[in-house]
């Protein structure tokens, strides 16, 4: 439920709107595309993890593969990806409580910050509690929306019959052209990330290896049948030229079935998918930065636990980062939520890149030494690796070749060179003072 909380959240109940408007019916393709490559990564995760039971993060493949600067960089880029979704989502949350409570967006933000950050100093038992009711409500909604949508482009509630017509009667299936299909795989690409979630939870499992080889692929596929079967019925229900951009294309299908409390009851659902996202940016932020100064990677004084085996100072800086955003975006709120959002950009696709490099590495260093192959392994190696590579290189260049992507890309861009440069400034200083324990 970790894994399913991490990737259905706002980006598929809001941001699949932009996806639709860009490709027209023709998204669920991109759709497809994306959520293959995302399973790719997963499954090669899954296969390092049971390969290597002692890695307890999910970064830390990078280090086990790739050596200890990628695991320095792999982690601080993918602490800021998080530690930048936490204010993006107490944003979020608090403009959505707007409309339902006559209170300032600041409140509402400082008050979801609050409840947050008491949920993840309590326990990982009262976060993964928490994730799993926010996870079990968006599931439901999804199942509840295909069921009642379905229906209605079955011809089973609507006056007029089915309703798959829509998919060709306006300019066609591919309206913009199949590379349009292509750069909708970007978009897409961004709204499906997060299943790694369950890397970062499952080091607090009793057996980590089994969890996540139990949820590296077959989660991964029950949600890519969530995510393709929920955007293709709302292809065919509303026709795609009047889905608006930024408004809930779910909201859109259920309304045009003919279902007037569509709307409020999305508004319960989104908030409880931005919540949810908020809370794993929380728990992921916290073990993340943990890990690395475990490694000597961060300061020495972040590796204390609470008696409850918390991590309760990283908790508190991800409090902090999330907190002056919030005020920040009183001030500002145009420009500092765009800044946000293009602050995340293209950190995920580095990472992931790191991390299937690591896992080429890992097994060709296994099969040389002559070590048995764990029970778990990744499909058609060496050829499906190396085609996940080249699909998140196309992910780069298509963001920039977009306008609308390029910024992102390029500030991401630069947010690596500085890891980078970081990490040569810390190893340079730690050759010079001895390890402390």
């Amino acid at each position: 439920m970790i894994s399913m909380g991490g990737i259905i959240g706002a980006g598929l109940f809001v941001g699949s709107s932009a996806a639709i408007a860009a490709s027209g019916p023709a998204v669920v393709l991109s759709y497809l595309l994306a959520g293959t490559l995302i399973l790719m990564i997963m499954r090669m995760l899954g296969e390092m993890a049971v390969a290597l039971p002692q890695v307890r993060s999910f970064s830390e493949f990078a280090r086990a593969g790739l050596g200890d600067w990628a695991g320095f960089v792999a982690g601080w880029l993918y602490w800021y990806f998080w530690v930048v979704v936490i204010p993006i989502e107490a944003i979020a949350g608090a403009n959505i409580l707007h409309g339902l409570i006559d209170l300032p967006v600041w409140m509402l933000g400082l008050v979801l910050m609050g409840l947050m950050t008491g949920v993840n100093l309590m326990s990982a038992r009262s976060f993964g509690e928490f994730e799993f009711w926010f996870a079990s409500i968006k599931v439901a909604a999804i199942v509840v929306f295909i069921a009642l949508a379905g229906a209605f482009a079955f011809g089973l509630t609507s006056s007029h019959g089915p309703t798959f017509g829509n998919l060709v009667n306006f300019g066609g299936f591919a309206p913009h052209g199949w590379r349009a299909v292509l750069a909708g795989v970007t978009t897409v690409f961004f709204a499906i990330t997060g299943a790694e979630i369950t890397m970062v939870a499952a080091a607090e499992s009793i057996q980590p290896a089994k969890a996540v080889a139990q949820l590296s692929s077959a989660v991964i596929i029950r949600i890519l049948v969530f995510y393709v079967i929920s955007v293709f019925i709302i292809v065919c229900v509303v026709p795609w030229d009047q889905v608006v951009v930024g408004q809930s294309p779910f909201t859109q299908a259920l309304t045009t079935a003919g279902l007037s409390w569509a709307g409020n009851a999305m508004s319960v659902i989104i908030l409880t998918a931005v919540l949810s996202c908020l809370n794993s940016s929380f728990y992921v932020c916290s073990r993340v930065l943990f890990v690395l100064a475990e490694h000597r990677d961060a300061p020495q004084w972040l590796v204390k636990l609470s008696p409850t085996r918390v991590p309760t100072r990283s908790v508190l800086i991800g409090a902090l980062a999330g907190v002056l955003g919030i005020l920040a975006n009183v001030f500002a709120p145009t420009t500092v939520f765009a800044f946000l959002v293009n602050a995340s950009g293209a950190l995920m696709v580095f990472v992931y890149l790191m991390i299937c490099m690591s896992q080429i590495r890992l097994r060709r260093a296994r099969e040389r030494a002559g070590v048995p192959e764990p029970t778990l392994r990744m499909w058609w190696f060496p050829w499906a690796s190396y085609v996940s590579i080249a699909g998140m290189v196309a992910v780069m260049v298509a963001m920039a070749a977009t306008p609308a992507l390029a910024t992102q890309f390029y500030v991401s861009a630069l947010a690596l060179v500085i890891a980078v440069g970081a990490c040569f400034v810390v190893r340079q200083r730690r050759r010079k003072s001895p390890a402390q324990p």
